[in-house]
């Protein structure tokens, strides 16, 4: 999915599918983007994480977005790339999480003018909110195989609880990285460089990060 989205006063936001840039060198090049950061984006297993390139002043940002298919036993998380530039905001997704950018695309129409930061946070903001309806629901099932467990013990039980615990360690694992790069962000000097409103959106964005890991 490529987007080219202007937010106003000069500031845009490019969308780039992970599998173009894989067959497109020159998209890569044409948007500034440096091999390591490609590198990031391109590894399903990268951690989240900030990096802040002091040359050209440029922060890339990974987050841990939830897949919404479940392939095995539990759910999976995806790296997502947010590059900051001076006058853009870079992200690059694949099918897994593109639904985060559907989101950001429709927040984009019904606010207008968004500055980079607060585009950012939004986004950043709706993936802590997509876990919790997977979690509240890994919650009601692990209830239920602990309240068949008390009647009858069964080895098919007994395995689908050791799954769901496990799923839900891994997600309660990367929503903790999440929050991490936040916290991050917020002892960061590009925190005492935002204005109002997007020091209000982190917050948000903060808020939905903590209470997913309490």
């Amino acid at each position: 999915m490529f987007i080219d989205k202007q937010l106003g006063q000069d500031r845009k936001w490019i969308n780039i599918d992970s599998d173009l840039i894989a067959e497109n060198s020159y998209l890569y090049k044409k948007y500034d983007i440096d091999k390591e950061t490609i590198e990031y984006a391109m590894d399903k297993n990268e951690r989240a994480h900030m990096d802040y390139n002091r040359e050209n002043g440029t922060i890339t940002f990974i987050y841990n977005v939830l897949d919404l298919e479940k392939d095995k036993e539990y759910y999976e998380t995806i790296p997502m790339t947010f590059i900051v530039q001076d006058t853009r905001l870079v992200t690059i997704s694949n099918q897994d999480n593109a639904y985060i950018i559907e989101q950001m695309v429709r927040y984009l129409e019904s606010h207008g003018e968004l500055s980079i930061y607060k585009l950012l946070f939004a986004g950043l903001e709706m993936i802590s909110n997509a876990y919790y309806p997977i979690i509240d629901r890994l919650d009601k099932h692990k209830d239920e195989l602990n309240r068949l467990l008390r009647k009858t013990t069964t080895t098919k039980n007994l395995y689908a609880l050791s799954d769901l615990e496990t799923g839900m360690v891994y997600l309660v694992a990367a929503a903790k990285q999440n929050r991490m790069l936040l916290e991050h962000i917020k002892a960061h000097a590009i925190y005492r460089r935002m204005n109002d409103v997007e020091k209000e959106q982190f917050d948000d964005a903060m808020i939905e990060a903590r209470q997913l890991v309490r």
